[in-house]
């Protein structure tokens, strides 16, 4: 029995499936053999993939494959999580600095989370890691709309700011009338407070809707969605199961 760093299948348990298409083994004719060690076959043999193999090869294949369990989900939940906290700091921290929107950084979003939670789970994927993983990605996306609304609301107020002092500056003597105005300011409007849970959970609302809510510039919009929805696809894709088929045993020809 080889060891782990001799074995044959060791490119087949990672994340990654072979290409088994590709490979070439020189042989004679009417000798069948394994596309995996490239080992001539007799007596019976298996099918890795829809590939030939044979019974050691199709063995450790079905032996080798990484098992599910709650602690590789669990695993890959927290990671996947903190990924997506990171892709979302990234991706509002880049459209703030810089001031552009580039909508595709969405799908490095769903490549990056879907990444670490395969990672993370050792190569397990299913049907429940790719649900997590459309979720943190579209919660990483979508998330990233409150940091950049913040920002530039400040920007917006230091613009005005700014705006008062220079006209202010230009007239330091205003008239009577409005000098007036100015020293007999009106009441402030009774002011309402909020508590910092229901303002917290009204910027998360509203951030999750976000994607959503620039429909009000239609074209602007729909690409939006579109390239969220193509970067949500890749998470999906990427975190499927990865289990190889492993069918048989058959009859070989004879030489």
């Amino acid at each position: 029995m080889p060891t782990e760093q001799e074995s044959p299948l060791k490119p087949m348990l990672g994340s990654e499936l072979p290409q088994f298409a590709t490979a070439e083994y020189s042989h004679g004719p009417q000798v069948d053999r394994c596309r995996i060690c490239g080992k001539a076959i007799a007596g019976q043999y298996y099918r890795v993939n829809d590939q030939m193999a044979c019974a050691t090869c199709a063995t450790q294949a079905k032996d080798g494959q990484p098992k599910d369990s709650h602690a590789a989900f669990l695993r890959a939940l927290l990671l996947g999580s903190g990924a997506s906290v990171l892709a979302m700091a990234l991706y509002a921290t880049f459209t703030i600095v810089t001031n552009l929107y580039i909508g595709y950084l969405a799908l490095a979003v769903g490549w990056f989370v879907a990444r670490v939670m395969m990672k993370a789970s050792n190569g397990v994927g299913g049907r429940r890691y790719q649900i997590a993983a459309v979720l943190l990605t579209y919660a990483a996306i979508s998330m990233a709309e409150v940091p950049i609304a913040i920002a530039q609301y400040i920007g917006h107020q230091k613009q005005v700011a700014a705006q008062k002092q220079q006209a202010a500056a230009a007239n330091p003597f205003p008239d009577d009338k409005n000098w007036t105005a100015i020293q007999t300011p009106p009441k402030p409007a009774p002011r309402h407070t909020m508590s910092f849970v229901t303002a917290l959970g009204g910027l998360f609302l509203i951030g999750l809707a976000s994607p959503f809510l620039e429909l009000q510039n239609p074209v602007h919009g729909l690409i939006g969605l579109v390239i969220l929805f193509v970067g949500l696809q890749i998470a999906f894709q990427r975190t499927k199961a990865t289990q190889l088929g492993v069918e048989g045993p058959y009859s070989a020809l004879p030489e």
